[in-house]
């Protein structure tokens, strides 16, 4: 049925499930994504987002005349303008600079205040994260942190939606469940959904080279190398959020992978996917070959790739960054996968 909605909040959520039909094809299994970019604001952090807020207002934590604040690398800070103008709040933005400025853009569109500072390390107090944290505390009658790593908000929200979602929309019949992990709500609530209703479903970890989390899930620390030009994707220290997930294995993905699998989901299914959504489309791809045909496995298309155009689609820009363009076919691609 076509839903009629009273409230742009309303359309958070109940977003479809996209079988790509070129990689189910290649690979003899269904392979989905959840298409989060139906969200009003174009992301899987709309319900992230949603969550936050509606908690605090609960809670009482956030009340009439305050202003939210938040450090993000651009999704979230989407999802919290929209919620935020919906339900009266400012919003500030804590946001390293760097990102692509399709970002920056959408956040000042939806009519938030955009803080841009210096990337640098976690450990550093001038990090975005540190920054927003310490703006909040400095005005803790007028300012609210939402803290999406740590607040398990954002984990209920996928818990209470996303997950319950995906079980509906696939019949009970779900074989795999792959997914990159920024704060790790999104990953922890959907897998402790699934599992609680199937323990067998595999939940798989999709991993950038630069962050720990492959490291940590298989090894308890975080080690990483190289890097990656996904945004806002992969930790190097364990977040409560995270924490509440059920992982069983964990892939690394690389750059050229992601960029090579874009340029064929666009060509082949004209689906347009941002970074991270490429980055878990290759873990899906590499997990239904190891799991071999007639397997049922669900991803996330977290964006679109308008919000990506200006690195992943910029054949410049991955020059220099070292990430060689066109040069790995899709049956090379699937070869390194087997």
């Amino acid at each position: 049925m076509l839903r009629t909605a009273e409230h742009v909040l309303d359309l958070i959520g109940e977003t479809a499930l996209l079988r790509i039909p070129s990689l189910s094809r290649l690979t003899g299994s269904e392979i989905f994504l959840k298409c989060e970019f139906q969200n009003p604001g174009g992301s899987v952090k709309d319900r992230t987002a949603l969550g936050l807020v509606r908690e605090a207002m609960e809670r009482g934590e956030l009340r009439p005349g305050m202003t939210i604040v938040e450090g993000t690398a651009g999704n979230t800070g989407i999802g919290l303008a929209i919620v935020a103008k919906a339900l009266g709040f400012k919003l500030l933005v804590v946001m390293p600079k760097g990102q692509t400025p399709e970002k920056e853009r959408m956040i000042r569109l939806h009519g938030a205040e955009l803080l841009l500072v210096d990337a640098c390390p976690f450990k550093d107090p001038k990090h975005f994260y540190h920054t927003a944290r310490r703006i909040a505390e400095e005005h803790p009658s007028s300012h609210w942190w939402a803290n999406q790593f740590e607040n398990l908000a954002n984990f209920r929200a996928h818990y209470t939606t996303t997950g319950p979602e995906i079980w509906e929309q696939m019949g009970g019949r779900v074989d795999a469940l792959v997914s990159a992990a920024g704060s790790g709500g999104t990953i922890a609530g959907t897998s402790r959904a699934l599992k609680e209703r199937d323990p067998k479903i595999e939940v798989v970890l999709a991993d950038p080279y630069g962050s720990g989390l492959k490291s940590f899930v298989e090894t308890g620390e975080f080690k990483s190398e190289g890097s990656s030009i996904t945004e806002g994707i992969g930790i190097m220290r364990l977040v409560a959020n995270f924490a509440e997930a059920r992982v069983d294995r964990a892939l690394k993905v690389s750059d050229r992978s992601l960029v090579t699998l874009s340029r064929y989901l666009r060509d082949q299914d004209g689906i347009v996917l941002g970074s991270s959504s490429a980055l878990n489309a290759v873990a899906a791809l590499q997990t239904a070959l190891r799991l071999g045909p007639g397997k049922r496995i669900v991803s996330f298309a977290c964006d679109l790739g308008e919000r990506s155009y200006s690195k992943l689609y910029q054949d410049d820009f991955l020059r220099q960054q070292g990430i060689e363009v066109d040069s790995l076919s899709i049956e090379e691609l699937l070869a390194k996968q087997a």
